[in-house]
């Protein structure tokens, strides 16, 4: 369900000063270690400590040092994103077609048990719910087990991928149902189609957590910027004495909060602001399924009221 909230224009200088969602507090403890180097250095030039001030400080003004510091953070960052992008669209694939196939089940499977039905169709809710788990490597909680039978709980708790396990149960639902010619060739069809979509959407999200970003590019990254935050204050203080202090603030905010927001939506799966609202999601997708339900149970209901006038 879509709030006012999420369709009003934020505020600009509520925003720009917003802790929550932000990486300043994760990245305060670095900010301050620097600015405290940078003070060393002032305090050990202003009482005449023979410091090498000017060579110290050449690299943070080499072209070609800033240039491949400047790429591999932009590259940083752009790899994060289509990360974070990649698994919206995933999701983005499980809600489309969870929606579509628990419509597909209610009209398109007719004469069947109304409790096997609906059991099915909430199996729809229960694979989001197991997949938001599989992701953030959690057990099986009371949320999942309110959707599905004892029997069903014990046998996830036996197996490591619970998703595909759940997907298993629709589709032996399905063909039941299509042996029983409660369903047509056609409908068993597009909805083979709707679980193989979200398989994909699974298999999307488990390729982004079990391919992470390479670890020698994360640690070259690092060692840069680390080089160039020691090397900026011997730049800064023959220039500004203790003004180099605030700018070592400055730019070692720059620096270490841009690489840390890559950090950030590397992984989009967990609980923290910046990540995917799985949560809502998982929600959303039980409530259109819910809403399906019930739509069937008051359609059936109808059809009995009317049957009974008629007799």
């Amino acid at each position: 369900m879509i709030t006012t909230e999420k369709l009003d224009k934020p505020n600009w200088f509520a925003i720009a000063f917003q802790l929550e969602g932000s990486i300043v507090l994760m990245i305060l403890p670095r900010i301050i270690i620097f600015s405290g180097f940078a003070a060393t250095i002032a305090f050990l030039y202003t009482s005449g400590f023979p410091i090498y001030l000017e060579r110290m400080g050449e690299l943070t003004t080499n072209v070609i040092y800033n240039l491949i510091l400047g790429l591999l953070i932009v590259f940083r960052t752009n790899t994060s994103y289509d990360r974070f992008w990649e698994g919206r669209k995933a999701w983005g694939t499980l809600v489309v077609n969870s929606r579509t196939l628990a419509r597909e089940i209610q009209i398109g499977v007719a004469g069947a048990d109304a409790a096997e039905k609906q059991a099915a169709m909430r199996l729809l809710s229960a694979f989001a719910i197991a997949t938001k788990l599989h992701l953030r490597g959690e057990s099986i909680n009371e949320e999942l087990k309110a959707l599905i039978t004892p029997k069903q709980v014990q046998q996830l708790a036996t197996t490591d991928n619970r998703p595909l396990v759940i997907l298993f149960w629709i589709r032996t639902y399905l063909q039941q149902a299509l042996t029983a010619g409660q369903i047509s060739d056609s409908r068993i069809a597009e909805a083979n189609g709707m679980l193989n979509n979200l398989t994909e959407g699974l298999s999307g999200c488990e390729r982004i957590i079990t391919t992470p970003i390479p670890i020698a590019y994360r640690i070259f990254l690092k060692r840069l910027i680390l080089i160039y935050c020691l090397s900026l204050p011997f730049r800064f203080v023959p220039e500004l004495t203790w003004g180099a202090v605030p700018m070592m603030a400055i730019v070692s905010f720059l620096l270490f909060g841009v690489e840390e927001v890559g950090r950030e939506l590397e992984n989009p799966f967990g609980y923290q602001a910046n990540d995917l609202p799985l949560n809502e999601i998982c929600s959303a997708i039980l409530s259109n399924v819910e809403t399906t339900v019930a739509l069937g149970t008051q359609a059936s209901k109808q059809e009995q009221d009317s049957l009974v006038r008629l007799l």
